[in-house]
């Protein structure tokens, strides 16, 4: 396994004080993706399609992989869909240039019926991106879709990690994962920072 990079805490705290500006930090009560429900949620569109939220989050997940040999950075749609863009545009800004793709949820029926749209040959070196991560599913979703192609995939980025067992299961796994914000418990409440936890688990002792 790769050894896992660190990357830019000023550009995480940016994104961490964007989200905040554009209310993409919500409490309240909601259902996820997964259908669990629960009391606090992130709207990460409020930041991937904002403009300065695009070049942010593009330029923070740039800076980890750049040094990677590395030949393409995707994953499922939605969410991942303006990550990956904004690495790729970013990437190009930077002189050197990663090519995005998305996997699609399901084929399409179709034209080319492809799976997954983009820039990713067989046996290519993969990054895989999302918005968040929760149980997981998505991601690996995502990363069975290029691996049927022989892709081997070096690394597993998301915006944030809500801490339900997703980024245990990708480690367990044997996957290289990180965060650039996680939900986090301080004194009893919860919040979104940095990130700072390697496992799963709202612990209160994360920020003690």
């Amino acid at each position: 396994m790769d050894k896992p990079l660190t990357g830019n805490p000023r550009l995480a705290q940016a994104i961490l004080e964007l989200a905040h500006k554009e209310g993409a930090v919500l409490f309240g009560d909601f259902t996820l993706s997964s259908g669990r429900r629960s009391d606090h949620y992130w709207d990460g569109k409020k930041v991937t399609l904002h403009p300065a939220g695009a070049y942010l989050v593009g330029k923070a997940i740039f800076d980890i992989v750049s040094h990677l040999n590395l030949d393409a950075i995707g994953g499922l749609e939605m969410g991942a869909i303006p990550v990956a863009t904004a690495v790729a545009l970013v990437s190009a800004q930077e002189g050197k240039p990663i090519p995005a793709f998305i996997v699609r949820k399901n084929p399409k029926e179709h034209g080319t019926r492809n799976e997954i749209e983009g820039f990713v040959p067989d046996g290519s070196r993969v990054v895989i991106v999302d918005d968040v991560i929760t149980s997981g599913e998505s991601i690996l979703k995502a990363i069975k879709a290029v691996e049927q192609r022989g892709c081997k995939v070096v690394r597993v980025i998301t915006l944030v990690d809500r801490h339900e067992g997703g980024s245990d299961k990708l480690r367990n796994q044997g996957y290289a994962f990180e965060s650039l914000l996680d939900f986090q418990q301080v004194k009893g409440k919860t919040v979104l920072g940095e990130s700072k936890a390697t496992g799963s688990g709202l612990k209160e002792e994360l920020l003690c």
